[in-house]
């Protein structure tokens, strides 16, 4: 075998090897994904069978939420002083036996302690997951293999919903958490079969203070726009939370900037393609389009007076569009740039987010389709390019960090869109002085929301033309 043959047998294995560690990422990130939709679903039958009211369970959720932001910020430090391999295996296990207990819970007082557990085991998954990926996919395979991972964060959202409601209304409410323990033993039993250990030499001591500002800024900012959604005992402590969070986080970030060993390497900011694509053009745009999927089944109940299932069958056509664009990501990618796809991508997807306000029952059904599979696919093409711009030009040393403030900042956006569409909703409900949201008021929420998606857009024409070209393989001048 020739020394040729011999490079090209290396890369085709890499290219599988990186493919087959990227989907076993995905299926830990589906199960952890699919768990935060498809809870909504059975509150009403969890609050009969614990014997309290609906509007209580909704404590769930939010501890499951506030859990995860405290730990998120650890993510980073526990892979490189533990191994990566290692702690997300531990994570899959501490999900899937949260999980476990969150299925047999008799009680309320039960279900939060096993949801608090849950949202620790989901924080370390996602950033310490990710760094698994890039780890071991070479800069010209990042591409495909953040494709992989991101699939979970756009299917899981919309599959969530309807595989609950069937669940609930044919099983129990049990098994939304009970489905969780197959998959997740299927996802330690791949770890361990296809992931390599990788461990950093000297991941330094703890860094304690650093810690505790960070996930304390993260969790109270979160809090701040969860309650500002489920909130009615008025701004105040919403106001104070806020505060509380925006403080900490300037602590946080002078005390990293500060100390030799800081929990958090801040340095990843000063790289162009991180910066825009997690903290300013990417924060916006992923608000945009995380406002989606929160609008549409409102829109399609509320405003179009439909059932949860004649919503779900649109919300399928969203999702069918998610998948569409994976086969032509790469390509795309290779042949305009990062740079191009943002910018128009971009526009194409604000532009589909705006015009679902001038929906109406009497849209033809074919126009709705085309609109929904537009906007599903942009969706998913501005995600896969955002998360692999993003880590495109980090060093092997910033991964740990970068891939820990990706995730802080993209539960930031998660939850900061859902906060700006329901506050547009409510601020036009009681401007309109009735009682709930109609299609006026729906179509000023995604007028808003599209209008923050093309400012987003225009923001990436601050990147230079061959931006990631590393990994997207664009080459200056061509066409």
């Amino acid at each position: 075998m020739t020394a040729m043959q011999t490079t090209e047998k290396d890369d085709v294995e890499s290219i599988r090897r990186a493919k087959i560690v990227a989907l076993v990422v995905a299926v830990s990130f589906f199960m952890q994904i699919l768990d935060g939709t498809i809870v909504t679903t059975s509150l009403p039958q969890m609050a009969a069978s614990f014997g309290v009211q609906p509007i209580s369970m909704s404590i769930g959720i939010t501890v499951y939420m506030l859990t995860m932001a405290a730990f998120i910020p650890l993510s980073g430090w526990l892979g490189d002083r533990y191994g990566a391999r290692r702690v997300f295996m531990a994570s899959i296990a501490v999900f899937t036996i949260a999980s476990l207990f969150c299925g047999v819970s008799d009680g309320l007082a039960e279900f939060v302690i096993a949801r608090a557990v849950q949202g620790a085991g989901s924080a370390l998954m996602t950033p310490v997951g990710r760094i698994i990926v890039l780890k071991n996919a070479r800069k010209s395979e990042l591409v495909q293999a953040i494709a992989l991972i991101t699939w979970p964060a756009l299917t899981a959202p919309v599959v969530g919903p309807l595989l609950g409601s069937f669940i609930t209304t044919y099983a129990s409410w049990h098994w939304n958490f009970l489905i969780n323990v197959p998959i997740g033993v299927l996802g330690m039993a791949l770890v361990l079969r296809f992931v390599p250990e990788q461990r950093e030499e000297d991941a330094g001591r703890l860094d304690l203070l650093g810690f505790v500002l960070s996930g304390g800024g993260l969790t109270f900012l979160l809090a701040a726009l969860e309650f500002s959604v489920k909130w009615h005992g008025g701004l105040v402590p919403i106001l104070l939370m806020l505060v509380a969070g925006l403080v900490l986080s300037v602590m946080a970030t002078r005390h990293f900037r500060r100390v030799s060993n800081p929990l958090l390497d801040l340095s990843a900011f000063k790289v162009q393609t991180f910066a825009i694509a997690t903290l300013s053009g990417g924060t916006a745009s992923r608000l945009a389009i995380n406002a989606t999927p929160f609008l549409l089944p409102l829109l399609f109940q509320l405003g179009f007076g439909l059932s949860s299932i004649e919503a779900g069958a649109y919300l399928l056509v969203y999702f069918l569009g998610n998948l569409g664009m994976k086969v032509v990501t790469t390509p795309l990618l290779a042949r305009f740039g990062f740079r191009a796809v943002l910018f128009f991508n971009g526009l194409i997807a604000a532009s589909a987010i705006a015009a679902c306000g001038f929906l109406v029952p009497e849209t033809p059904r074919i126009v709705i389709y085309v609109l929904l599979m537009t906007a599903g696919l942009s969706r998913s093409m501005e995600f896969t390019a955002l998360n692999t711009l993003a880590f495109a030009d980090i060093s092997s040393a910033q991964r740990s960090s970068a891939s820990t403030l990706s995730s802080m900042l993209q539960q930031i956006s998660m939850l900061l869109g859902v906060a700006i569409a329901a506050a547009v909703l409510n601020i036009s409900v009681a401007l309109r002085g009735v009682e709930g949201p109609g299609l006026v008021d729906f179509r000023w929420a995604f007028l808003v929301v599209g209008a923050i998606g093309i400012i987003s857009s225009v923001s990436f024409l601050r990147l230079v033309p061959d931006a990631g070209a590393e990994v997207s393989g664009h080459k200056i001048g061509t066409k």
